[in-house]
């Protein structure tokens, strides 16, 4: 049988990671059909960017994108986080997959990510072998959803409040953690400072930040991925 090539981007800040996954990327064999891999790989979401506009020029193709979702922003600070990233794709590249490949295990940001983005992989680092990783591209490659272990254990946890960031909670956040000043915060973000606020006060009670200062939100942000 002829071997069908499928095009990947892995984004990931770490080239060992990366080289596991393009090794893992041999021939999967999966009811008698073989596929080989075509693969990118971009080291930020500055790079895959640029990999995802070429895609768009050239009119081609991308089949899968394997994603992190804790690397540094972009400069223009357009994509702040993973989520800002696979939103884009699903955008511009309706009908590439995207699996996330993430170390966060945060309950609330799984959650977050199903509900924005509905990936057709998401995996946890921690319970990868690359058994069942190429397990995992062997079912989507066949249209069947994976997700790993820990993945699916969160997800039949509710979460303890339905609120769920939006584009605009995330730049509230990426501005404080870089110490903008809240009286400056209404020049790059569309809102007043008593709309700011209130969300910051939302943004407590979601992350279940007690301190009323800003130092433990933005921790707790970074801690799970969201900046």
């Amino acid at each position: 049988m002829e071997k069908e090539k499928k095009s990947t981007l892995i984004v990931d800040s770490c080239p060992l990671i990366c080289e596991k996954y393009k090794e893992i990327l041999t021939p999967v064999d999966k009811e008698s059909e073989i596929y080989l891999f075509n693969i990118d790989v971009a080291y930020n979401y500055e790079g895959a960017f640029e990999v995802v506009k070429k895609i768009i020029e050239t009119e081609s193709y991308l089949d899968f994108i394997i994603l992190e979702l804790k690397l540094p922003h972009t400069e223009d600070k357009r994509i702040l986080s993973g989520l800002d990233f696979g939103i884009l794709v699903r955008k511009l590249l309706p009908t590439t997959k995207i699996i996330v490949s993430t170390s966060c295990n945060d309950n609330y940001m799984v959650h977050s990510i199903f509900k924005n983005l509905n990936p057709e992989g998401f995996l946890i680092k921690k319970d990868l072998t690359s058994d069942n990783f190429q397990e995992a591209i062997a079912s989507i490659v066949n249209e069947t959803p994976y997700y790993s272990r820990t993945v699916l254990k969160l997800l039949r946890k509710k979460i303890s409040n339905e609120y769920l960031l939006d584009s605009m909670d995330r730049k509230i956040l990426y501005e404080l953690s870089i110490g903008s000043r809240m009286k400056d915060l209404p020049n790059y973000i569309p809102l007043s400072v008593a709309s700011i606020e209130k969300r910051k006060r939302q943004l407590r009670k979601v992350f279940g930040v007690k301190n009323k200062g800003d130092r433990e939100l933005i921790l707790k942000a970074r801690e799970i991925g969201v900046i």
